[in-house]
């Protein structure tokens, strides 16, 4: 865990930082009526980064060295990706490039999947957020 734990938390913390769902400009988006509310993303963010954390930790476990080392870069990669999408979808408001951005992210996190198969609820969510991007990208272009 201690390879898994530092990008792990370093996404959360700077994706949290870059995260602003109650600014006037989000509020004021046009978003679909399937969007979970507010509350749910905290808890499932809560325990995707747990998960991704114990998932990728055991895998680690599992690997040779190279592999690991693989497999770290990996993580930090797709980390990076996950908490640059919050800063351009909230912090710089622009939805159309966090869709690009996100597109990249689910990517990556298919490609981890396929390493370390217990992220397919990230995997998953990610698909599901993507989604919800084009849709507020469309509804607001």
């Amino acid at each position: 865990m201690r390879r898994t734990v530092p990008p792990v938390v370093a996404a959360a913390v700077v994706g949290g930082i870059g995260t602003r769902p109650t600014s006037a400009w989000y509020r004021s988006l046009d978003k679909p009526t399937w969007q979970p509310p507010p509350w749910v993303f905290g808890p499932v963010w809560t325990a995707l980064y747990a998960s991704i954390a114990v998932g990728t930790a055991r895998a680690m476990d599992e690997a040779d060295t190279a592999e690991r080392r693989s497999l770290e870069r990996q993580l930090w990669v797709n980390m990076a990706l996950n908490a640059g999408w919050c800063w351009l979808f909230f912090t710089a408001e622009r939805p159309k490039a966090a869709l690009a951005e996100i597109a990249v992210l689910e990517a990556s996190t298919l490609a981890l999947t396929r390493r370390v198969p217990a992220l397919a609820p990230y995997a998953a969510w990610n698909a599901f957020a993507t989604a919800l991007n084009a849709s507020i990208a469309h509804r607001n272009s």
